[in-house]
């Protein structure tokens, strides 16, 4: 039975026990103990769809992803219910290592993921190629995409390759400050793609890995948009026009990004929302509405920037800080106006739109 089977499942069984109440109002509970109630068109939605979280954490508890590396029988099923409740079919828990030493870190750090992936086929699907993006959601696992917040372990075009091989799908090309590939956001100067950089974009189109702008620099971003004969992702990032912060885009961007095919996976970070302390779901539908004005619907989806509120971090949203985030950001587009098809491809089908093309290689 699929997670879409079960949400039906729940929503009928809701509607048989609260009858005329829950008809009138077309809402309920996702689960009996749930704090918040969804509509049922919201619920639906996010059942059917693929739903694809471009940065989304399995757990900000680096001590308990550290216990599921090296016991990978911790994760235990109320982990796993967490993560299959929250409505998320694909997570990609990219992180920057922010090591002395990134060649030898990043290849441990892979290693211990697809360690703790493999040893647990009952609950995970390790997203290597198109095809393993649906089966996470037919099989009704988690699936997760491996990536790298920084490609400051690239030290050749021949280590893209190697990475490849070990399982590493998509590489933001620097994090906030500049590596030999090209310039981050916090840099005052960005003087664009190193000639290292152009060789790297060149490789990873090749082989068929992800190029990620989310904290790249305008100049450098521009630039691999120029190098890249694939889509370009900006997985997790605001709109700089509704929030003047360096890691947020500008619209410049925003509409380059788009014309590679690209898709901007829209943040819950409060720093990147809005100035306000108390800044709210609205104001971060704001940004998707921003995006979709300026690229169209093709180009909007989620990157979260998150876990599913195990530290219960203040630095998220309200609304947007629990596990079912994705329910609450669905209703809010409901809201909006959006059509079921609209929400669809922004809650995924834009992502493995990109994704699908961007796996696919010549070789």
């Amino acid at each position: 039975m699929t997670r879409r089977d079960l949400l039906s499942r729940s929503v009928r069984a809701g509607a048989a026990a609260f009858a005329a109440p829950m008809l009138n109002l077309g809402r309920c509970r996702l689960y009996a103990a749930a704090p918040h109630e969804y509509s049922v068109r919201a619920i639906d939605v996010v059942g059917r769809s693929l739903v694809i979280d471009m940065l989304g954490l399995l757990s900000l508890d680096w001590r308990k992803v550290s216990s599921w590396h090296r016991r990978p029988a911790s994760f235990d099923s109320a982990d796993s219910q967490k993560l299959r409740d929250s409505g998320i079919d694909v997570f990609h828990p990219a992180v920057d290592l922010n090591q002395s030493e990134p060649y030898s870190a990043t290849e441990a750090w892979l290693r211990r993921w697809y360690g703790f992936l493999d040893a647990r086929p009952d609950q995970f699907v390790p997203v290597l190629r198109s095809g393993d993006l649906t089966a996470a959601k037919e099989q009704n696992k988690i699936g997760v995409l491996l990536g790298m917040q920084n490609s400051s372990h690239f030290r050749t075009p021949g280590d893209v390759d190697k990475f490849y091989s070990l399982g590493q799908r998509l590489s933001q090309l620097t994090y906030n400050a500049r590596n030999r590939i090209g310039f981050g956001c916090s840099e005052r100067t960005d003087a664009g793609l190193t000639e290292l950089g152009f060789q790297i974009i060149e490789r990873m189109n090749a082989v068929g890995m992800v190029v990620d702008v989310s904290h790249v620099g305008d100049q450098t971003s521009l630039d691999a948009f120029a190098a890249s004969s694939k889509p370009v992702l900006v997985t997790h990032s605001n709109c700089r026009a509704l929030m003047p912060h360096p890691r947020c885009k500008s619209d410049e961007v925003i509409r380059a990004m788009a014309k590679t095919g690209g898709v901007m996976g829209i943040t819950g970070v409060r720093a990147f929302v809005s100035r306000r302390s108390d800044a709210s779901v609205d104001d971060v539908l704001d940004h998707f509405d921003h995006v979709i004005r300026l690229a169209g619907i093709e180009h909007a989806g989620i990157g979260s920037d998150s876990d599913l509120g195990d530290t219960g971090r203040r630095i998220d949203v309200a609304g947007l800080n629990h596990a079912r985030r994705i329910f609450d950001l669905a209703e809010g587009f409901v809201r909006r106006g959006y059509t079921d098809r609209d929400i669809e491809l922004i809650l995924g089908a834009n992502f493995k739109r990109a994704l699908d093309e961007i796996f696919t290689t010549s070789g």
